[in-house]
């Protein structure tokens, strides 16, 4: 009996010891849309991640959850030697899509996009120098990039798409900058007030006020403006502009509870429950 208790007890420190570099987490949500002047709707989507690590070594892998099956999402494993680091992407997500000529408002023609093998393996390299870090990767992209005087830059040098980016917080303020071939984009984040503001190029407007235990967030989302498919791109349906209003609290069950009113579609209110662990 003695050494019928001992194997169970070597059998389940091994067991712990084979789940300690594993990793669960996930989230669930479940959403009313009243619809606005069209039908209600209701919707509930579940995730799962899994990560496992051994030593310099990471396993990750997503799921969602889906009625009766598991759909897997990503799987991916990373592991460094050095400064070299190795990332795998295995999993070959389907990728086939329908392609539609955006100029016909019927539908117009329709053509199915093959689906190719999206499983890929990558190898870096990383390398500080000074108070910069140059990374060089396997498709000849050499990235520099460091913080200095409180303002943190990356220049990604490849081959016809340059780009950089920069951030820095100034007089209270967090700026952030991009360029890419020549095209910029910004935002601008700060609290006046108790208010939390965000700013960008398109001219999205967020601001975040909380209100006795809850969190009101105010947004006005620009217009987008339509852009035909090409040989590279999918087309782009035009959005006209709309703004929204969320409220949002943390449940003593763990759970949040959030409405949003939404002036697109002629008005629409959802309430959403969703927890993460």
């Amino acid at each position: 009996m003695k050494k019928l208790i001992a194997l169970f007890a070597v059998s389940t420190l091994a067991s712990t010891a084979a789940v300690a570099g594993v990793a669960l987490s996930g989230s669930a949500s479940v959403g009313y849309d009243d619809g606005g002047s069209g039908a209600s709707s209701t919707s509930s989507a579940a995730t799962l991640n899994v990560t496992g690590t051994a030593g310099s070594t990471t396993v990750t892998a997503g799921f969602s959850l889906e009625g009766a099956t598991i759909a897997t999402d990503s799987v991916a494993m990373t592991s460094s030697i050095g400064p070299i680091t190795i990332t795998a992407d295995l999993h070959d997500e389907d990728s086939s899509e329908v392609k539609v000529d955006a100029d016909d408002g019927e539908g117009g023609s329709k053509a199915v996009v093959a689906d190719g093998d999206d499983t890929s393996v990558s190898v870096s390299m990383t390398a500080p120098i000074g108070g910069a870090t140059i990374a060089l990767d396997d498709s000849g992209d050499i990235t520099i990039s460091g913080t200095f005087s409180g303002v943190t830059i990356s220049h990604t040098i490849s081959d016809g798409d340059d780009t950089t980016t920069g951030s820095a917080s100034i007089a209270g303020m967090d700026v952030s900058l991009s360029n890419n071939e020549g095209d910029t984009s910004w935002s601008i984040g700060t609290t006046v007030g108790g208010v939390a503001l965000t700013l960008d190029s398109s001219s999205n407007i967020t601001a975040a006020i909380g209100l006795a235990g809850n969190t009101m967030t105010v947004s006005h989302n620009s217009a987008v403006a339509k852009t035909d498919a090409d040989d590279d791109n999918w087309s782009i349906d035009a959005v006209a502009a709309y703004s929204t209003v969320a409220i949002s609290r943390s449940l003593t069950s763990g759970a949040t509870l959030a409405a949003t009113y939404s002036s697109a579609d002629d008005g629409s209110l959802t309430l959403t429950a969703s927890v993460a662990f």
